[in-house]
């Protein structure tokens, strides 16, 4: 007789998946959360938020892109998940909003119990770095659709802000500064370009120990996105921030225009901040033209921030010296995504439109 089984879809291996991940997504619920694991939907109430003049829930989705295929090689697992996180509850915070809950969905050519547990165990971590829930995800086998070793991933996130603090850019003017936040690395983004560049122009082996990154290449690749959420409601809080950026696909070419008025445009003095050790090397290589570089890469800077002149030193010195996040769950490997540096990058100006390196 046939059976699901036979044609590459184990149910029984699916449901000993959730009974390996079950514990890490309970480890992520706050007193909203209604209800368990087995539901054919999440429950959030918003009964904490009641006292804002008129909340307003924001959505973002996003995935991790080919940076996949780099832990697919490697065989390692346990670090896109934040970065699955990071994509999508940086985008909120761009407008102000707090991440409430998130969900994700896994697909797979063939489901290996202990591969879904180490993925799902990131999104946790990323979870608890963002201060939201875990409340619902979907695994789906697709033998066929993907090869055996091939997974995708795609995450959901809500969050909430009162409508009269969203964060909108409208009032940012010539003469404000940028404020810009440090990467932890490549972060989610550029990976196809970056694959191109090391392992097939130039052979870099991704096991092979490199000493200027410290590490492996294939570890230095996979170090998670840094996740910005409770450094910016802090600053939201003490800081008159008119716009922030989140620098992905695009890089800082064109993520910080989104977010400014039209008739404006953008000075970058690219050296007025510390780069990660990759990419010096990328750099060094002296084959990418310095706006290719910044257009495809965040080159160092993770998020970007737009305040009054007179505001942005303040909020340099308060980012500077700010405590690290204290989440006591993150392991040691994890602790340098809780510290954060800024630096004043550029300015708005309003002699052109678009973007100039300087």
């Amino acid at each position: 007789m046939l059976t699901y089984k036979s044609s590459g879809v184990d149910i029984d291996e699916g449901n000993r998946a959730v009974d390996l991940i079950k514990n890490k997504i309970k480890g992520t619920y706050d007193s909203n959360v209604i209800g368990d694991l087995g539901n054919f939907s999440g429950l959030y109430s918003l009964k904490d938020f009641m006292g804002m003049e008129e909340p307003v829930l924001l959505a973002s989705t996003d995935g991790v892109g080919t940076k996949l295929k780099i832990a697919q090689l490697m065989d390692k697992h346990d670090t896109v998940g934040i970065d699955l996180v990071a994509m999508c509850v940086n985008d909120l915070i761009c407008q102000g909003a707090r991440p409430l809950f998130f969900l994700d969905y896994i697909a797979l050519g063939k489901l290996v119990p202990e591969h879904i547990e180490k993925v799902v165990a990131g999104i946790a971590d990323g979870c608890k770095m963002s201060g939201c829930a875990l409340i619902g995800g979907e695994t789906a086998e697709m033998p066929g659709m993907y090869g055996e070793d091939d997974y995708d991933l795609a995450g959901f996130s809500i969050g909430i802000a009162d409508k009269k603090k969203i964060v909108s850019g409208q009032d940012v003017k010539a003469g404000d500064l940028l404020v810009g936040i440090s990467s932890s690395g490549i972060h989610s983004n550029g990976f196809s370009f970056i694959r191109k560049i090391f392992l097939e122009e130039y052979k870099y082996d991704l096991d092979k120990h490199i000493d200027d990154l410290g590490m492996s290449l294939g570890d230095a690749m996979l170090t998670p996105t840094k996740i910005y959420v409770k450094l910016a409601l802090d600053a939201l809080a003490k800081h008159n921030i008119k716009a922030i950026a989140h620098i992905t696909g695009g890089g800082l070419v064109e993520n910080i225009v989104r977010v400014i008025p039209k008739g404006l445009g953008l000075d970058i003095d690219t050296k007025s901040w510390d780069k990660p050790a990759i990419f010096k090397m990328i750099e060094a290589f002296d084959a990418i033209e310095k706006r290719e570089l910044h257009k495809s890469f965040n080159m160092g800077v993770g998020l970007v921030m737009i305040v009054d002149k007179d505001e942005a030193q303040g909020l340099v010195d308060y980012i500077n010296n700010r405590p690290s996040d204290n989440v006591d769950f993150v392991e040691d490997k994890y602790k340098d995504l809780m510290d954060d540096r800024a630096y004043i990058i550029g300015s708005v100006v309003d002699s052109h439109e678009g973007v100039d390196l300087i």
